[in-house]
């Protein structure tokens, strides 16, 4: 006699939920650019340096007393260092914590003039989209 089983998973991919539109939406909102955050742009200064200097990740994580893994996640942006960390990781690529810090800012400088110029403003009309289509 054979049983059955009822087997229910353990997780469930969530259902995307449709959603309701007002009657007066007809036009698609337009997504705002958003600002970089701060551990992405310090990331990606921290790969410049240490790709500068031709080293891997294991040898500047060495010298900053962590783990290349760690390094990398602060290198993608996905991990957030502590300040005794940044500072650890500017003294293992030569620099100092003050001048890495400017060097962040700058880039966070560039990266904000980008938004501003190509963000439309209200009563200037947005980046001209060209349709190839016959």
């Amino acid at each position: 006699m054979a049983e059955r089983a009822n087997v229910v998973p353990l997780r469930r991919e969530p259902q995307p939920q449709p959603r309701p539109q007002e009657p007066h939406e007809h036009q698609p909102q337009e997504r705002q650019p958003q600002e970089p955050l701060w551990r992405e742009v310090l990331g990606r200064r921290l790969r410049v340096l240490r790709q500068e200097q031709q080293e891997t990740l294991a040898e500047t994580a060495a010298r900053a007393g962590i783990s290349p893994q760690y390094l990398s996640e602060i290198e993608r942006g996905r991990k957030e260092p502590s300040s005794e960390m940044i500072a650890a990781l500017a003294g293992a690529l030569g620099t100092t914590l003050i001048d890495l810090a400017e060097q962040v800012a700058g880039d966070l400088r560039r990266q904000q003039d980008v938004l501003r110029t190509s963000a439309p403003r209200a009563g200037r009309p947005g980046p001209v989209m060209l349709s190839l289509a016959a």
